[in-house]
């Protein structure tokens, strides 16, 4: 069941991707150049980074008599916090790549702080 699943998915993003490529080729080039189009593709890849952080979060393992020092929680404050940097580090400096960096690392640092000092 989850490896057909699994199949399925993939086959459907690639699919998604292929169309998603292939539509500015058959597009007349006077309707590529809208305003509107351009800041949509701007902010597409800041979109689609913060959906999958999203998806990303784990929030499963908690419970309402969850303490300060759990591990559940830890996780998911340091998730949220690199999402909160992500953002703001991406509308600064408009690169996803410095973006997605600062997410890794700052997802690894806040939950050493956390580990260490909660």
């Amino acid at each position: 069941m989850t490896s057909s699943y699994l199949i399925a998915a993939t086959l459907a993003m690639a699919g998604v991707t292929f169309i998603t490529r292939a539509i500015p080729a058959l597009i007349p080039q006077k309707l590529l150049d809208r305003p509107w189009l351009h800041r949509l593709n701007e902010s597409l890849p800041l979109s689609v980074l913060i959906l999958l952080i999203l998806t990303s979060l784990s929030y499963q393992d908690l419970s309402a008599n969850i303490s300060l020092s759990s591990a559940a929680l830890h996780l998911l404050l340091a998730q949220i916090g690199a999402l909160l940097l992500v953002l703001l580090v991406y509308h600064v400096s408009r690169q996803l790549l410095v973006s997605m960096v600062v997410g890794i690392a700052a997802i690894n640092g806040l939950l050493w702080l956390f580990d260490h000092f909660l």
